[in-house]
């Protein structure tokens, strides 16, 4: 990437278009599912991007700070780098240079002995979208009968959105996995076994990130935000493989 792609922003003319977080969020959102208003002000916090301010306090953004943005959330789910080190290269971009080479110089091991083979992203966590379907879509979507969605209910491995009755993704995703499932001899009662191990990773998760939702400003909040996506993101890493582990030795 030359240091021309993203600009620190000289004074700009009044005829650049400025934009309100709502606008950026609209440009972003194709690329990063996952990016949120918090996590924009969080990396605002952080000094990788510093907006306009009308006299009233209000965000203005610039194209060049979109493409800030842009490049500290590639970096982050592209290449892992800690914002520390992004905020490096646009300290170095800021004054002219090139950013370091993203690739390390030493021999590696092969990427593909890296992967995550197909585990969720931490942006998998704050991924929200509005899909709503009733009890008869679910079943026919998901190719499952009436019964067995009974007996997801019964062991709480599906819940409808309260208030509505409806049922999101997540409930479909379940739906789709346990009829999958089935076919191996699975049934209901024997998933709620991932349901009981899931329910501890997730007290966990709240108990090590407890004292990070205690702080009441938006920064805060958008650290602990991003702070549960990461570790959970981690943990199910970590449970997976080590499932594999256990399968290979057995």
């Amino acid at each position: 990437m030359s240091s021309s792609s993203v600009s620190a922003g000289a004074a700009p003319g009044p005829s650049r278009a400025r934009m309100n977080i709502g606008e950026v969020l609209d440009r972003l959102r194709p690329d990063f599912p996952g990016i949120t208003i918090p996590k924009i002000r969080f990396l605002e916090d952080k000094g990788l991007i510093k907006p306009e301010r009308t006299p009233s306090g209000y965000r203005k953004f610039s194209g060049e700070d979109v493409d800030r943005l842009r490049y500290v959330l590639r970096m982050q789910r592209d290449h892992y780098l800690p914002l520390k080190v992004i905020g490096e290269h646009l300290e170095a971009i800021d004054r002219g240079l090139e950013p370091p080479p993203i690739d390390a110089v030493v021999p590696t091991v092969p990427q593909v002995a890296l992967a995550a083979d197909g585990l969720p992203s931490p942006e998998s966590f704050t991924r929200r979208d509005n899909l709503r379907l009733s009890r008869r879509e679910l079943v026919k979507i998901a190719e499952i009968s009436e019964e067995l969605l009974d007996q997801l209910e019964q062991y709480a491995l599906i819940t409808p959105r309260a208030g509505t009755g409806h049922y999101d993704t997540d409930a479909l995703v379940v739906a789709r996995t346990a009829r999958e499932l089935a076919d191996f001899g699975f049934e209901p009662r024997h998933l709620r076994a991932f349901k009981t191990s899931a329910d501890r990773e997730v007290g966990l998760v709240e108990q090590v990130i407890a004292p990070h939702r205690r702080g009441r400003d938006a920064a805060a909040t958008a650290r602990a935000e991003e702070a549960v996506s990461e570790i959970a993101a981690l943990s199910v890493r970590l449970h997976a493989t080590l499932v594999k582990i256990g399968l290979r030795s057995s």
